[in-house]
């Protein structure tokens, strides 16, 4: 199973080579994820103007609830104008499932749903159903309030409603790549939360492990899990062979 990622903000390329990473550690047998950055001619300069009212802006921070649509919107454009050829399915880079709302309905005979070439999948979909799916009780951490009012919305769509609002962290889009400050983040918080299982709500962020509930979930790492069985059961181990034919020449590990 063949998957391309793209980041749902502009990111340079140490970052994108940072999370690429993650997902290959994370990828198990049979699945493959190929990130690409929002921008496909950026190394983390591109536009963030939305100077003629049509070219989407490219947000550097989901900050704002303006930022979280603007990456919507810039997200489904850039799917919309990949080459689906050698493609599985597509997987933002965002728990947010930010193409979520797009995808209610069919596309056109031959499209997946959003009106795109290929199925969209979400990272906060897959994870709220490995909870639900036990009758367990979630919660979830995001580091604003922008972020943590999205994930609400979003989570209630797929009736996977937390026990409580999502709690905020308050860290900056720059901590993400700090494990340590995240870490220390979520281990304050996650104390008051009376839940089963905690959604931590960055896909680009590393989760200890714990010893006792509540469990904080890792959302890029449970949904490969559960990408990962998928293959298995439907025999498709061997992700050389792609749904399509001739797959684009850009890297990404196998695991």
């Amino acid at each position: 199973m063949r998957l391309l990622a793209i980041t749902p903000i502009v990111v340079d390329d140490a970052e994108l080579a940072r999370r690429q990473a993650r997902y290959d550690a994370l990828a198990p047998a049979g699945v493959t994820v190929v990130l690409e950055h929002l921008d496909p001619g950026s190394s983390g300069g591109g536009a963030t103007g939305e100077p003629d009212g049509q070219t989407p802006r490219l947000p550097r921070a989901l900050d704002t609830a303006d930022d979280v649509r603007a990456s919507e919107r810039a997200l489904h454009a850039r799917y919309a104008a990949v080459d689906p050829t050698g493609w599985d399915a597509y997987l933002p880079d965002c728990v947010l499932d930010p193409l979520a709302d797009l995808a209610e309905g069919e596309g056109a005979a031959g499209e997946g749903l959003a009106g795109l070439a290929r199925p969209v999948l979400g990272l906060g979909r897959l994870t709220a159903a490995f909870v639900t799916g036990q009758g367990a009780r979630l919660g979830a951490v995001a580091r604003n309030a922008p972020i943590a009012a999205e994930l609400d919305r979003r989570l209630g769509q797929y009736a996977a409603a937390t026990v409580a609002p999502t709690a905020v962290l308050d860290l900056s889009v720059d901590d993400i790549a700090d494990d340590a400050t995240w870490a220390a983040a979520v281990e304050r918080t996650v104390g008051g939360l009376d839940c089963d299982f905690v959604l931590n709500a960055c896909s680009a962020v590393d989760v200890a492990e714990q010893a006792r509930a509540p469990y904080v979930l890792d959302p890029t790492a449970t949904a490969l899990a559960l990408l990962g069985l998928r293959a298995r059961v439907t025999g498709r181990l061997d992700d050389a062979s792609p749904a399509t034919t001739a797959a684009p020449a850009t890297t990404g590990a196998t695991r």
